[in-house]
């Protein structure tokens, strides 16, 4: 029997300490929630990794958008890796594509070079691929670990059939890993795919606590910080759940 575990995608040191406490076995770090994600710093990740012990993967992604990088963005993630692998983080999160939207799969093998001997998780590049399967046997031969994956959709939840078929072709090769819309109401039907990791944010809103702001300036956006009770009920959920 296995027990399934949550991933927590974290934007800031204080979710990964929060994940770390609800009992969440990685987090992956990430600034900028707004754009999906983007690498943190030096500096957050440096921090995140002096404070927790749970597994830290790092998202390692130069800016918002596709995922199709010139040269010197990619020597940037090349950079990013060292630094991440020096820091003693435990894998990264990252993915490639080419013109088509296919895998990059030249450049995912370089990058898992780089990486070693950290582990991979392929992010949702994947889900922009035009052959779900193709993207999977590319991804098992570059040497990924995991795929976080909404199966295609944009939440998990919509798409149980395809994660349920994504979780049968990896046969244990590769963890496929549903994240996007994963919550503690949903969790048990996305249980019934077969899959054994989850990756969810959680995320709230934190409260602007400072007693003065200029009504003129209304671009600073807002902080978000993972909901500890949230992520609780659904590691709960998961504690009481065995998969075959």
């Amino acid at each position: 029997m296995t027990k399934p575990v949550l991933e927590v995608c974290a934007f800031n040191v204080q979710s990964c300490i929060i994940a770390e406490q609800v009992g969440a076995v990685r987090a992956e770090l990430c600034d900028n929630p707004v754009e999906g994600g983007t690498t943190p710093s030096f500096g957050a990740i440096k921090q995140a990794r002096e404070k927790v012990n749970i597994q830290l993967y790092p998202i390692i992604r130069p800016r918002a958008g596709y995922y199709l990088y010139d040269d010197e963005e990619y020597a940037i993630m090349q950079k990013d890796i060292i630094l991440c692998k020096e820091i003693g983080c435990d894998g990264i999160s990252i993915g490639v594509q080419l013109q088509n939207g296919h895998i990059d799969t030249e450049r995912m093998k370089q990058i898992v070079e780089w990486a070693y001997p950290m582990g991979v998780t392929c992010n949702r590049v994947f889900d922009a691929a035009p052959d779900a399967f193709q993207a999977l046997e590319e991804l098992i031969a570059c040497g990924c670990e995991r795929i976080l994956t909404s199966g295609q959709k944009s939440g998990a939840p919509e798409a149980i059939e395809m994660l349920t078929k994504l979780v049968q072709a990896a046969d244990n090769r590769i963890i496929i890993m549903p994240g996007a819309g994963v919550r503690s109401s949903n969790i048990d039907l996305l249980l019934t795919t077969g899959a054994t990791e989850f990756h969810t944010s959680a995320r709230k809103t934190v409260p602007n606590t400072v007693t003065y702001q200029n009504p003129e300036i209304l671009d600073i956006g807002s902080g978000v910080v993972a909901d500890g009770e949230e992520l609780g009920r659904i590691v709960r959920k998961l504690d009481n759940l065995r998969i075959a």
